[in-house]
């Protein structure tokens, strides 16, 4: 019941812009023990191990859609905001804790470190609906994929009982455990990657399962190493995620579908371990807080960490809104109630009423702030669906590919295709009928197309396919991302027609 209300919920946050993290809190707080369920949950340390645990899924979900040619451009400045960012929104936040609200300089950085981290859940969830510019969204998402990594090294660190290390060892101690995961993390997702394109798996279902398995074992590495194991999972899923493996449509909604499960169950919980009574006398602290991370941390952090980089001020502000806070911040206040620190309930409901009452703010603005802007671009062409099956013994690949409502490719003669020589359209299923094309035949919104291809020209007939789908019959001659030149397809159809 609690997935059928969770899944019903996410249509209802659809419409009305509310996030649907808020959704699953405000269900796991009404089964609670003020709601009516009347659950009595108080066990944090469960609730760290599944928050961990769905951590990770989502980490390896969020990795596998990111692309590689979006954060490339952006991976200094991103890496930037997850290190100094953080640095400076955990001080600015820490300061404003202690001076403002009177928390001790303990409590006061465990709250600045545990909020400092933007989410990547929400992250994902949000921005993949906005059209943003590549180099915002990349930037990001990347961030919000590395910062978990430094942020959970200083909440545990502050939360450790004796006096807190001298800052050069913290930050030695971040930079050997991020150097250990990010090793880990690439070399379990390439050998990952190189596994599965030359090992044919005897059914397409286990490749999703594979794909999986692979980036839960990154974290696994890199965490037995001593390294950061969150960092290893979205590391090593960005490498399987861009690697251009087997039946990647289906990885990809087997991904999302347990990235789903895994924010359901993860939200829902925490709402269960949070008692709304207890939040009244900490409703004021937690507001000033969040006022000062989001209109003076934030903003700051971005600023000098974007300043070698000559970001548009647009850009930079955008940026400084889009901090949305989530699920971590709410799983990292856990670890002082774990690891026993004073007032550690307080800081869990500092945390808690922070998250909710400023992801409230800015999650339903970010587009209305993006259009004022104006950093939100038009509507693309619908990308291309295409699902490669793995011919061993031919030494070729199966491209199942779909034209959806929106592609340029609607209108396009087969061979104004102009595959590669080694690559051809065998066999066209329109409205569940199939036939084989001739060469003047007009492809449709909603067909589907089984192309041949050699493995030494797969790469640049789905290159060309999904050049015709965002640029028509003319995408050679108006650059569309993934043309091939125009020698590569010379062989098959020549230049495009102009009709």
């Amino acid at each position: 019941m609690v997935l059928l209300v969770a899944v019903a919920a996410v249509r209802v946050s659809s419409r009305s812009g509310l996030p649907s993290l808020l959704v699953y809190l405000g269900i796991g707080v009404l089964m609670g023990q003020d709601g009516i369920g009347n659950i009595h949950f108080s066990n944090a340390e469960l609730t760290q191990v599944i928050g961990y645990a769905a951590l990770v899924v989502i980490l390896a979900e969020g990795g596998l859609g990111t692309k590689w040619k979006e954060v490339e451009p952006v991976l200094a400045s991103a890496s930037m905001l997850a290190l100094v960012g953080v640095g400076v929104s955990v001080g600015v936040t820490a300061a404003g804790a202690h001076y403002l609200v009177g928390l001790e300089w303990r409590q006061a950085l465990i709250i600045g470190a545990v909020v400092s981290s933007t989410d990547a859940a929400a992250v994902f969830s949000v921005l993949r609906r906005i059209p943003l510019p590549a180099r915002v969204t990349g930037t990001l998402e990347a961030e919000s994929g590395f910062n978990d990594a430094p942020v959970v090294i200083l909440v545990v660190a502050f939360s450790t009982a004796g006096p807190v290390e001298h800052w050069y060892v913290l930050l030695g101690e971040i930079a050997l455990e991020l150097a250990i995961g990010a090793a880990f993390g690439l070399a379990v997702g390439w050998l990952g990657a190189w596994g599965l394109r030359h090992v044919a798996l005897p059914a397409s279902g286990l490749y999703p399962i594979a794909v999986m398995a692979i980036a839960v074992t990154a974290y696994a590495a890199g965490a037995l190493a001593h390294g950061s194991g969150f960092l290893a999972v979205y590391l090593a899923s960005m490498v399987l995620g861009n690697a251009k493996l087997p039946h990647w449509p289906a990885t990809r909604g087997f991904a999302e579908g347990l990235g789903w499960i895994a924010q359901i169950g993860m939200f829902v919980l925490l709402g269960l371990l949070v008692t709304p009574h207890e939040l009244g006398d900490d409703f004021l602290p937690a507001l000033i807080i969040g006022l000062v991370l989001t209109m003076v941390a934030r903003p700051l952090s971005v600023i000098v960490s974007l300043a070698p980089f000559r970001v548009p001020w647009r850009e930079q502000t955008l940026m400084s809104w889009a901090g949305l806070r989530g699920a971590v911040p709410i799983i990292l206040a856990t670890i002082p109630m774990v690891n026993g620190v004073d007032t550690s309930h307080r800081i869990f409901n500092i945390v808690f009423v922070l998250v909710v009452v400023y992801t409230l703010v800015q999650g339903p603005t970010l587009p209305w702030l993006a259009g004022k802007l104006r950093l939100g671009e038009g509507p693309e062409a619908a990308d291309l669906g295409i699902e490669s099956a793995p011919l061993e013994r031919l030494r070729g690949h199966l491209l199942s590919v779909s034209i959806p409502e929106g592609s340029r490719m609607h209108g396009v003669e087969i061979n104004e295709l102009r595959l590669p020589a080694g690559a051809a359209v065998t066999l066209v299923v329109r409205e569940g009928k199939s036939f084989v094309p001739l060469p003047a035949t007009v492809l449709r919104r909603g067909d589907e197309l089984l192309v041949v291809a050699t493995d030494p020209v797969r790469d640049a007939a789905e290159r060309r396919l999904r050049a015709v789908g965002h640029g028509g019959k003319l995408a050679g001659w108006l650059g569309a991302n993934g043309t091939a030149d125009a020698g590569s397809g010379s062989g098959s159809g020549g230049a495009p027609s102009a009709r």
